[in-house]
């Protein structure tokens, strides 16, 4: 399958800037989005759509940078894009559902309880509820398959691709997940907001203090944030040749792989 790798909402953080890292696929019954970043709507309302933490990212939010603009810039329609799977529902990672109403919207039945059904009183301030108004078509999933890579809970999303897996790992959101997608060459992990800085994973160098300061503080379980760190830097250290991983904030992870694609 192929992958294009877009950045999805450019973020002006005074001391480390990031990127949303969102992954268009090429697949045989149409586009898959791996999140969707900042949309349209986000860019005409960002009080109402985006929050309060737009003070704190300080997104760009330009037209040409969502991901229903990059998709007509390579020759698609909105409507190509059939499937849409979420990391989490953060407001930087589902802005952009409401430009592919038509899409199928796949996310695991724990963040979907977290953020839509059944949200506690943290997770209602955490969540902009108006980013899902248009009523998007959600398919939940317990990702509760076979083992993968180590990971103990993962599901293939056969009725999307052969190749697409849905790998939970709950910590920063109450049903966070990463996405693998097989690209034919190697696996691509998109482990969303597991992690934030290429640091984590390598240790070579050191995570800012202003994202480690944030991601502790936005951690729905911290705990296993720092249990899923130590988890993807032991894969990362395997060192496998079939697997890459990234992330959905990190810029130097994000030009790494477009170089490589």
């Amino acid at each position: 399958m192929k992958v294009h790798h877009l950045n999805c909402g450019t973020m002006r953080m005074p001391t480390a800037p990031m990127v949303c890292h969102v992954l268009l696929v090429e697949t045989a019954g149409g586009l898959v989005l791996v999140d969707s970043g900042y949309g349209l709507a986000d860019i005409a309302d960002p009080g109402r759509r985006v929050g309060p933490a737009r003070h704190l990212v300080r997104p760009v939010l330009r037209a040409d940078e969502t991901a229903v603009r990059q998709v007509e810039k390579l020759g698609f329609d909105r409507t190509d894009v059939r499937h849409i799977v979420l990391t989490h529902f953060d407001a930087d990672h589902i802005g952009g559902l409401s430009d592919f109403p038509d899409a199928q919207v796949h996310v695991t039945a724990a963040e979907a309880l977290g953020a839509v059904h059944a949200p506690s009183r943290r997770e209602r301030i955490r969540y902009q509820a108006a980013q899902w108004a248009h009523g998007p078509k959600l398919v939940e999933h317990k990702p509760d398959g076979e083992k993968w890579r180590g990971f103990a809970a993962a599901r293939e999303l056969d009725a999307i691709a052969p190749g697409i897996v849905l790998v939970s790992l709950p910590g920063h959101t109450r049903g966070h997940a990463c996405v693998a997608v097989d690209t034919g060459t190697r696996w691509l992990l998109h482990s969303g907001d597991a992690f934030y800085h290429h640091g984590t994973l390598d240790g070579r160098v050191r995570v800012p203090a202003a994202l480690r300061a944030m991601e502790s503080v936005i951690a729905f379980d911290l705990k296993k944030v720092r249990d899923n760190h130590a988890r993807l830097a032991e894969l990362h250290r395997r060192a496998e040749p079939d697997l890459a991983i990234v992330n959905a904030h990190d810029p130097t992870l994000f030009e790494r792989m477009r170089a490589d694609s």
